[in-house]
C-alpha cells in the first residue's frame, strides 16, 4: 500500500482565513463552531482537514456561500 504524502491538507480555519473571507483565523473558527460553516454536507470542526476537491458552504451576516475548493494555500 502507498501512501501520497505530496497531497496539500490545512485546517479549514485556517483555509478560511488565507482565501480572505474572514479578517481573522479566530472569527473563521469561532463561525465553523456556531455551524456557520459546513464542509461536504456535514457539520465539522475548525481543526478539520479540507483538501482540493472538497465543496464548502459558508454563511456570512446574510450572505451564504457555495465554495468548491480549487487550490489549498495557508498564506494570504
Amino acid at each position: 500500500m502507498q501512501f501520497n504524502d505530496n497531497v496539500e491538507k490545512y485546517r479549514i480555519d485556517k483555509w478560511l482565513f488565507a482565501a480572505r473571507f474572514f479578517k481573522t483565523r479566530s472569527l473563521a473558527a469561532d463561525a465553523i463552531e456556531r455551524g456557520r460553516g459546513i464542509l461536504n454536507e456535514q457539520r465539522v470542526k475548525p481543526a478539520k482537514v479540507a483538501a482540493v476537491g472538497d465543496t464548502l458552504t459558508i454563511r456570512i451576516g446574510n450572505a451564504q456561500y457555495v465554495i468548491r475548493i480549487l487550490a489549498l494555500s495557508n498564506k494570504r
